[in-house]
């Protein structure tokens, strides 16, 4: 080995960069195991500065929680042990004794927080003050006991609360470092009024006053009071007393409007004063304010207003308080305040518009839910057509206040409440059978129209801002969070605990002529770092199209409504149907979208609506209405031929029709196979178009097949082996002939259908004879089919052979097989099916390898 160095030379540089490479290895290891602890420690634990050293264990409690729960516990005692001798043992000593007795411990546990606090017994003093206080309402007690037993319970309470308040706040006040007093005398202060009322004789509006009263004083301290405690405790007391007065006001404006509508005007300015000092608490006072307010006003207006009146007079008063929100802007209102009056009043109109919702139900779901017969030319009366005719005059306002509005969310609530407008009015205030059926057409031309062209709604309404582009918001993302040039960012690794930076270890001295022991540069990112992808974002619904889905939604009920209510009459319903027909193909053919295959449909039904009410017009009967019906799928098929955008949907409606045909058909099978065939033209019709040549073709065998089956059947044919089989042989030849020249085809498409043709038929007449020779024939040519499908791998020969084999042997030894049950213990059915369940459990894994590779055998087959 040549080198440059001596060998003692290259030996002394070798066991220098050994030790940089042991000295380097032991220091990522340390600041290993910090960042390995600053990531798994819980988040509330103090960061330690790097190294990490053992941290104390920690109690399961501090000094000072082991503290108060003592002194709590001590204080507790001695309030009980207070109350005890203040009830118990005091009838045992005398005036003096029991004069001194109280005084002395009053005094003893009003004056010692004074020394304690002096020493620093903060916790110790609070609880002996707890007990004083106690203990002075266990003198006014015995005050009343002894010295003024016939004074009057409620008066002396209330007396002794106002001055204990008094006495409280004083004491709190000097002794500032204790807690407890002064949120006491904010409790006892509580008191004086709503009990002196109580004692005066006064009633329910005289108390509401000394509430409101009171909660106005609460409210002050809670404005201007300093001590957190105190203004928490005037806030739990004005909002209880306030919304006492505030109750009683609204149950004095439904009693006596004109006795509760001051009440209810001054607790709403309480609430209004409160409001513009706490901007916190600015739209909840405000709320309350409003709904005081249309209280106290619509009080005295529903008195002098007739009875249906009352509900508009509450909505006209809603409204004009909503109003603050525009108005209110000028007249710089806060915008919490604002906000909170113009949600009481929304909330009042709301109510109001609920209140004119029945006759809406009524009119929309009363023709469907019709009571008398079709044509009968009787027509049921509403429900609700005693409702207040003023309902109709609540929609008409809401929807006028909210057109003022220019946003998306008014306009549909316009919609809706011209839609519920027009559908009330036959209800609310009544109209004759003409003019309903006439209006609810009316209705449904107009929301249809609206659903199709929405522009003139969307105008002055705010375009949705566009969401901003993928790549413009992954370069945003890129740039500002890109790592340095030096391949670690800027942004060292931060205590999740602390969120402080930890220092970094000091490196390792650098060996001259060595790459070890390069100052220390960060650990905080990687140049391979690449920005997240930002989440593609839904564009924003245009006004438009919203709005023209709350049309189309009103119109397709208006249609139902209208159909369903022109059944009454025989001339109105032809009118009904053909109207309905032509608004619903007139949006299918000018819309766009779902709507466009929903009104599509909807065509199709309502077009097999006139060919029914046609027939029965013309008295047919059920088989040749039937044949009639089949107008619709043929109509259909044609449409769905130059229709792309709907030819599925279309077509689907039309094969349903279909099968009502071949239900009115079922109970004459002469009809009904004619029915059959018709609908096998159809769809033999259809699968001349490529894209539906698939399921088409194969449907209008079936079809065929089916008509076949059942003229065999109406002709009282018993043999039909004598009619299937000249089918299934060219069949088959045919089949064979394509499968010699196509090996790749289907043994389905070749086979299938000859097969089939022959084989179910029989099967059905096997399972009603009674012979034997029938069931052996079909057997032996089921096993001859399936050993040819085994043979040839063929999965149609294999699957239609065997299906009908295990079916013709089930039914030749289903006799035998229930004698044999019969013969059987009842025991022994249930114990052979848990040794089946035990036995497939147990080898559960390789019957689903073998169901898997017979699957997968039968997949390979053509």
């Amino acid at each position: 080995m040549d080198n440059s160095l001596p060998p003692a030379d290259e030996l002394v540089l070798v066991d220098r960069e050994l030790a940089q490479l042991e000295a380097r290895r032991t220091h990522l290891l340390a600041r290993r195991a910090w960042l390995v602890q600053v990531l798994y420690r819980p988040a509330r634990a103090a960061t330690p500065r790097w190294p990490v050293t053992p941290a104390a264990p920690v109690a399961d409690s501090t000094p000072r929680s082991a503290q108060n729960v003592l002194l709590t516990l001590g204080g507790t005692l001695l309030t009980i042990a207070a109350v005890a001798f203040t009830l118990v043992s005091w009838g045992s000593m005398g005036i003096g004794g029991r004069a001194a007795v109280l005084c002395a411990v009053t005094g003893a546990a009003l004056a010692a927080p004074v020394a304690l606090l002096r020493r620093g017994l903060a916790s110790t003093a609070e609880s002996v003050a707890v007990l004083g206080l106690v203990l002075m309402v266990l003198d006014a007690y015995a005050l009343h006991r002894v010295a003024l037993p016939d004074a009057d319970g409620l008066g002396y309470a209330a007396v002794v609360s106002a001055v204990l308040a008094g006495a409280w706040a004083a004491y709190g006040s000097a002794l500032s470092r204790l807690r407890v007093p002064l949120p006491a005398a904010v409790v006892a202060a509580q008191l004086p009024l709503p009990l002196g009322v109580l004692a005066a004789g006064g009633g329910p509006t005289a108390f509401a006053w000394a509430a409101l009263v009171t909660a106005a004083a609460d409210g002050a301290a809670v404005l201007w009071a300093r001590p957190l405690p105190v203004r928490v405790t005037a806030g739990v007391g004005a909002a209880v007393l306030g919304g006492w007065a505030l109750l009683t006001g609204g149950w004095l404006s439904l009693s006596s409007p004109w006795s509760g509508a001051p009440l209810l005007l001054a607790g709403a300015a309480v609430c209004l004063y409160a409001a513009w000092r706490t901007p916190g608490w600015a739209v909840a006072a405000s709320v309350v304010a409003g709904l005081a307010v249309v209280a106290a006003v619509g009080g005295p207006l529903r008195s002098v207003l007739p009875g249906d009146w009352a509900v508009p007079g509450y909505v006209l008063c809603g409204l004009v308080l909503a109003s603050v929100w525009r108005a209110g802007a000028g007249a710089r209102l806060p915008r919490g305040v604002r906000a909170g009056l113009a949600g009481a009043g929304a909330s009042v109109t709301a109510l109001g518009l609920l209140w004119a919702l029945p006759p809406v139900v009524a009119g929309a779901l009363g023709p469907p839910a019709r009571t008398t017969e079709v044509w009968s030319g009787e027509h049921a009366g509403p429900a609700l057509a005693s409702y207040p005719a003023t309902a109709a005059l609540v929609l008409a306002v809401g929807a006028a206040a909210l057109a003022s509005v220019a946003r998306l969310w008014a306009r549909c609530g316009v919609l809706v409440l011209v839609w519920a407008l027009l559908t009330a009015l036959p209800v609310s205030p009544g109209l004759p059978y003409a003019a309903t059926l006439a209006l609810q057409l009316l209705t449904t031309t107009a929301t249809l129209w609206i659903a199709v062209r929405p522009a003139p709604l969307t105008r002055g309404l705010p375009r949705p801002e566009a969401a901003p582009d993928a790549r413009t918001a992954t370069a945003g993302a890129a740039g500002s969070a890109a790592p340095s040039a030096t391949g670690l960012t800027d942004r060292p690794v931060t205590d999740p605990a602390s969120g402080s930076v930890p220092p970094p270890p000091s490196a390792p001295p650098r060996v001259p002529g060595t790459g070890f022991g390069a100052p220390w540069s960060g650990w905080s990112g990687w140049s391979g770092w690449t920005p997240p992808k930002p989440r593609p974002q839904a564009p924003p619904a245009e006004p438009g199209t919203v709005l023209g889905w709350v049309a189309y939604a009103g119109g397709l009920l208006s249609a139902v409504g209208a159909v369903a209510l022109a059944l009454d009459v025989r001339e109105t319903t032809f009118v009904a149907l053909g109207v309905v027909l032509g608004l619903l193909a007139g949006v299918a053919a000018l819309g766009a979208g779902a709507r466009r295959t929903v009104s599509a449909c909807g065509a199709v039904l309502a077009a097999a609506g006139l060919v029914l009410a046609g027939a029965e017009a013309a008295g047919l009967e059920d088989h040749w209405t039937a044949l009639a019906l089949l107008l619709i799928p043929a109509a259909t098929a044609a449409v769905g031929a130059t229709a792309r955008p709907v030819a599925l949907p279309v077509e689907i409606t039309g094969a349903t029709v279909g099968l009502c045909a071949v239900g009115l058909a079922g109970s004459r099978p002469a009809f009904l196979a004619l029915v059959l065939a018709l609908g096998g033209v159809i769809a033999a019709a259809t699968a001349v178009r490529p894209e539906r040549r698939r399921f088409a073709s194969w449907a209008a065998a079936g079809l065929f097949l089916l008509a076949a089956w059942v003229r065999l059947g109406a002709w009282g044919v018993t043999t039909p082996e004598a009619y299937t089989l000249p089918v299934t042989v060219p069949a088959l030849v045919v089949g064979f002939l394509r499968r010699r020249r196509d090996p790749a085809a289907s043994s389905w498409t070749a086979y299938g259908p000859g097969l089939a043709v022959t084989l179910l038929p029989s099967l059905g007449a096997a399972w009603t004879d009674l012979e034997w020779v029938r069931p052996l024939v079909l057997g032996a040519a089921a096993l001859v089919v399936t050993l040819l499908g085994a043979r040839f791998r063929l999965q149609a020969l294999l699957l239609l052979g065997g299906t009908v084999l295990a079916l013709d042997g089930l039914h030749e030894l289903a006799p035998y097989v229930v004698q044999v049950v019969g013969a059987l213990p009842r025991w022994l059915p249930p114990a052979l099916a848990g040794l089946l369940l035990l036995a497939v459990g147990a080898t559960y894994e390789q019957r689903l390898r073998d169901a898997r590779r017979l699957r997968e055998r039968l997949a390979r087959m053509r």
